[in-house]
């Protein structure tokens, strides 16, 4: 079928982001790769679909952002270097992007959303491009989710004061646990490893996100 002018513009707005990515320093092949395939336009509002191969921050409205590609990469890559978990748990679903990028990379993938509405919006936006891998749960991200866990791998989409312990008892030996840490204007991303008995915490950067916030809504 051929390809609208439109499509042709957002498909080459895409590769012109992995490219950018790539001279960025994001050298996991398997991330790039998802990352030219998934439609990032597909979960933002029709106002910014122009705007969804920026490597930019968006809102998502609920005072809630689809993160920044280059930071989404950074995370993915953090989470999978060197092996590949089966079982992973996204706090913070937000618009479902990072969700999908993670759907594509390992076989299941669990997340949880405080603000109802955006857990609804993504369950359908990710029903609609046929992820079937996908557990979604509303609750309060920061408590983790017991009844799935131990975890491969957690990645939290929004920024704690400090890492929850309930995230850290949730993860399965030599799990993976990908959080960005700190008050509003010093927050660095954080790659916290279980190792036997011991937890091995590397600091990945300077990064900004919208707070972790407790409870539902």
């Amino acid at each position: 079928m051929p390809q609208t002018a439109g499509g042709a513009m957002l498909a080459g707005a895409q590769q012109r982001l992995v490219d950018e990515l790539r001279r960025q320093g994001i050298d996991d092949e398997r991330v790039l790769a998802v990352i030219a395939k998934v439609p990032r336009h597909e979960f933002v509002d029709d106002a910014l679909k122009s705007r969804a191969y920026e490597n930019n921050a968006l809102p998502i409205g609920h005072a809630q952002t689809i993160s920044q590609p280059l930071v989404v990469a950074m995370m993915t890559m953090a989470l999978l270097r060197g092996r590949k978990p089966q079982r992973v748990l996204e706090v913070g679903t937000g618009s479902g992007y990072q969700t999908a990028i993670l759907a594509e990379l390992v076989p299941t993938v669990f997340t949880v959303e405080r603000i109802k509405p955006l857990s609804e919006q993504a369950r359908r936006r990710l029903a609609a491009l046929r992820y079937r891998n996908v557990h979604f749960g509303y609750a309060d991200g920061i408590n983790g989710w017991l009844p799935y866990a131990p975890y491969d791998g957690i990645l939290v989409t929004a920024a704690a004061d400090a890492v929850p312990p309930a995230l850290i008892s949730q993860l399965a030996p030599g799990g993976r646990l990908v959080i960005p840490v700190g008050m509003q204007g010093a927050q660095s991303l954080r790659l916290i490893e279980r190792r036997g008995a011991g937890i091995h915490e590397q600091d990945l950067g300077r990064v900004s996100f919208v707070p972790l916030l407790p409870g539902k809504h």
